[in-house]
């Protein structure tokens, strides 16, 4: 009797997510024999001697007894409502807790909201790069994503009139991600407000993942989409994962704002596929109110001298001194994008440079081409570890780079 592999979804061919991928799965086997790596592939904070506030924590711990029973499949009414007047406060139209919907982290709500709005072949516009389970999402669920540039060279912001350009009779989305994740870019009013002109002319669903809102740097201010959007449908994600370093209470929500009379159908289907997965997790959701209504703890991170503000500069320093790497300054976020100046370096490729990166000096990087561009001379790290580790990082992947660069002359030598 034969054996045949069991046959998988074809769907699952375009669809990639390196952050999670055959990299980290090689970084597993190193440690298991042993080695000691710098992690900087996932922007985890748990894993970096960071906590989630000790409100939070207690606010869990306060209502364990009460998470016994499924709650409502759009999530606790005592954490919707905090949700919603966040929202309100922000300027977000016609948002009540019946318009928040409670997830099992971001992620889980993303795929929610777009299996809710995508027939077959329907298209939906995404960054480049983006955060690469947008566009598995999007795949998944019968879409077709289309990337509109955020280039470097315009600080990973997008030009709207190449998205403008880019909308066809089958598009019925477009997302943005601000700040940006991988890039760190946080996008102006004046830019938002003309992505909003392009949706309402267009007839567009607005998305916009915003979990990073409150990790600003320097000068950078965070404008809400949704009280730009008015009376346009607009789904706000956001959740506790990175600003109160709560990744594994998987705590996220997503607002539905706009006019009622053009929301409520797509509510409905919101709310059934919500059904579908009974609820989220209960007792992460009871952190939610203290979150929001709580003390300020991540200011003090992203200002000068703290943490996460410190090893961005370590960084951007390390560029600097560099004469093969750049990078656009995070505004925003807890991640940097540099780019490797690989005009002498034939052949280059991001995924082999990770590669030797991770084999030879114990780093773990996730590639550029990771996130949906074109180019394969970036790569993206998290701000997590302190600036001095930040530092010998960047002093190993000078040294990888120097190793790439003798290769090459040693070919061209030979040859």
């Amino acid at each position: 009797m034969s054996h045949r592999p069991v046959p998988t979804s074809q769907r699952l061919e375009q669809v990639r997510y390196e952050i999670r991928g055959e990299l980290a799965r090689r970084a597993r086997e190193l440690e298991a024999a042993g080695r000691k790596l710098h992690k900087l592939n996932i922007g985890n904070p748990g894993a970096f001697g960071f906590h989630a506030p000790p409100h939070i924590q207690q606010a869990i711990a306060d209502h364990i007894a009460d998470s016994d029973p499924y709650c409502h499949q759009q999530g606790l009414p005592e954490a919707r409502e905090a949700v919603a007047a966040l929202h309100q406060r922000r300027g977000a139209t016609g948002v009540t807790a019946g318009h928040v919907f409670l997830g099992n982290g971001v992620s889980e709500l993303i795929d929610i909201a777009l299996r809710a709005l995508l027939n077959p072949g329907e298209e939906v516009l995404l960054p480049s790069p983006d955060y690469p389970l947008w566009t598995a999402a999007t795949l998944l669920n019968g879409g077709n994503p289309r990337h509109y540039t955020c280039a470097p060279e315009n600080g990973f912001l997008p030009d709207p009139e190449q998205i403008e350009a880019m909308v066809t009779m089958r598009t019925r989305a477009l997302v943005l991600i601000n700040p940006n994740n991988p890039s760190g870019a946080v996008y102006p009013r004046e830019l938002l407000q003309q992505i909003v002109d392009i949706a309402e002319r267009h007839r567009l669903v607005l998305m916009v993942d915003e979990i990073y809102d409150g990790l600003l740097y320097d000068d950078a201010e965070f404008v809400p989409l949704a009280s730009l959007a008015g009376d346009l449908p607009c789904l706000s994600f956001g959740g506790l994962s990175k600003v109160h370093r709560a990744c594994g209470y998987r705590a996220g929500w997503v607002v539905l704002s706009g006019d009622r009379s053009r929301t409520t159908e797509y509510h409905h289907a919101l709310d059934l596929l919500g059904a579908l997965r009974l609820c989220a997790n209960v007792p992460a959701q009871w952190a939610i109110p203290a979150a929001l209504t709580g003390p300020d703890t991540v200011s003090g991170l992203t200002c000068k001298g703290g943490r996460l503000y410190e090893s961005r500069q370590a960084i951007v320093d390390a560029c600097a001194r560099s004469q093969r790497l750049s990078v656009v300054a995070p505004k925003g976020s807890m991640f940097a994008f540099p780019g490797i100046d690989t005009h002498d370096l034939p052949g280059f490729d991001d995924y082999q440079f990770a590669l030797q990166l991770l084999e030879v000096d114990g780093v773990l990087i996730v590639p550029g081409s990771s996130f949906n561009v074109p180019y394969r001379n970036h790569f993206r790290v998290t701000l997590l570890p302190s600036a001095e580790v930040m530092g010998e990082v960047f002093e190993r992947i000078e040294a990888a780079l120097q190793r790439v660069q003798s290769s090459v002359r040693r070919v061209v030598s030979a040859a």
